[in-house]
């Protein structure tokens, strides 16, 4: 029976994700996300309160298709290697939060502006607690770290590169690097 629960449920964030990229936020109803998902809208409230609670497990499905790509990009960093890294990483920031989705640029309308808050904090926290578990565990084991906060420091980054990239989506990649690169203490 969980099983089945579990499935009918992802069947219906899935819905919803596709739909959200089609018409956007704002044209999808509960309704469309029910027919989509081939259940009844009274169905779709055993699954979910309304239609904000089914959008976080959106929200939800976005962040860990970023934490995959953020993995990837772990698994290839070769040792000493910091441009390659921070090449990397800017890359998988810019495609991974802000690519040109219909959702996402839904995210960026002051309408929904609380709920692009809420994805770019959990965004910044999934990233600072995989990072600090991945990424510095790593290269602690190679140099000296010298921050004391550790999630703290890349959650503030990342909020702050993502609020950045947001604005001026035109700075350079160059930019970015040496903002993270000093942010972290980095020698380049």
């Amino acid at each position: 029976m969980n099983d089945v629960y579990e499935q009918r449920r992802s069947d219906i964030v899935e819905a919803a994700r596709q739909l959200y990229e089609e018409r956007g936020l704002s044209r999808t109803s509960v309704k469309d996300i029910a027919e989509r998902a081939g259940i009844t809208r009274s169905l779709f409230y055993h699954y979910f309160p309304d239609k904000q609670a089914v959008t976080s497990a959106v929200l939800d499905d976005f962040v860990e298709d970023y934490i995959e790509a953020l993995s990837i990009w772990n698994d290839e960093r070769m040792t000493g290697e910091i441009e390659q890294a921070l090449d990397g990483v800017v890359r998988v920031l810019r495609v991974s939060v802000f690519e040109g989705s219909s959702f996402r640029r839904a995210l960026d309308t002051r309408e929904n502006a609380a709920l692009y808050i809420e994805f770019i904090n959990r965004v910044a926290d999934r990233t600072a607690r995989y990072i600090v578990d991945t990424t510095v565990r790593d290269y602690s084991e190679l140099h000296s770290v010298s921050i004391v906060h550790l999630y703290e420091t890349f959650y503030i980054l990342i909020l702050g590169i993502c609020g950045y990239i947001r604005t001026h989506q035109d700075v350079s990649d160059e930019v970015l690097k040496d903002i993270i690169a000093q942010s972290l203490h980095m020698e380049r």
